[in-house]
């Protein structure tokens, strides 16, 4: 299961000298969710941390809210003829008594890397889903300068990107700028997963005091996730797209974009920034 890069043979090109050399790449594999038994989904993800992800998945789901909630995560066997396990099939089990969800042939989706559950989510659907209202977590004030200085401490602590140069990565701060956790992945939805997945089944939910960075752009099923497990901020090294940006003044989210050195655009919740400007 530790699948996290692999190697291929490249032709280099450099100053118009060619070479052949072997190349790290990042790890992408499908990875089926079924709950009780049930397919689910279906996401392109990088092998790892793959209890936390569908934990973390069914989290932005609505379907758990707690530790308690879980009955068991086991990989399934895999595809292959002859019986062998491919690691990419997980199932979830509840806890007797939670509520399984309706997943019905409409439901069933396949997720790309890079979009999330493209038009499935909608404003309405967090509203009436959320289990860790924004507006009831303590009241969190956050320094411009500590936020700025959380893309350099995201950025050194992603140690596959190194290899590779082609992962996303989402971390989780405290209020003070403590590094939590980080959690890379070729999806960026994959590594909020993983991040939230990992604090449900450590039973940390919700994240009422954490600050979630990701590394690319802010998009809606990242600010669906970041209000799903009750995080209060969220900030992007990119630009929010404008469903985010609704979601977030809805959700009472704080919701920062192009986060880059001592720059940054507050587009929801700005009650949370520490503004000395009288804006």
């Amino acid at each position: 299961m530790g699948r996290v890069t692999e190697r291929r043979r490249t032709i280099r090109i450099r100053d118009g000298a060619v070479s052949a050399r072997p190349d790290t790449l990042v790890a992408e594999e499908p990875l089926e969710i079924r709950l009780n038994g049930k397919p689910l989904a279906i996401t392109m993800r990088t092998p790892g941390d793959d209890f936390a992800l569908a934990a973390g998945f069914l989290v932005s789901e609505g379907v758990l809210a707690s530790a308690a909630d879980v009955q068991s995560i086991v990989y399934c066997a895999g595809a292959k003829d002859d019986g062998q396990n491919t690691y990419n099939v997980v199932d979830v089990r509840l806890a007797p008594g939670v509520p399984v969800p309706d997943i019905t042939l409409e439901r069933n989706v396949y997720t790309t890397s890079s979009c999330g559950l493209c038009g499935k989510a909608s404003l309405d659907a967090v509203r009436t889903t959320a289990r860790f209202p924004i507006a009831d977590s303590p009241p969190v004030l956050v320094e411009p300068e500590l936020l700025s200085a959380l893309p350099d401490r995201l950025r050194a602590a992603q140690q596959v990107f190194d290899r590779t140069g082609g992962l996303h990565a989402a971390a989780l701060f405290s209020e003070s700028g403590e590094l939590l956790d980080v959690r890379e992945d070729v999806g960026r939805h994959n590594a909020v997963d993983k991040l939230v997945g990992r604090a449900l089944r450590e039973d940390a939910l919700p994240l009422s005091r954490a600050i979630l960075l990701v590394s690319g752009r802010a998009s809606f099923e990242l600010a669906q996730k970041a209000v799903m497990a009750g995080i209060p901020v969220l900030a992007a090294v990119s630009a929010p797209s404008s469903l985010a940006v609704d979601l977030a003044a809805e959700a009472g989210l704080t919701l920062v974009g192009f986060l880059r050195g001592p720059s940054m655009n507050v587009y929801a919740g700005d009650e949370r920034i520490a503004l000395h400007t009288g804006v």
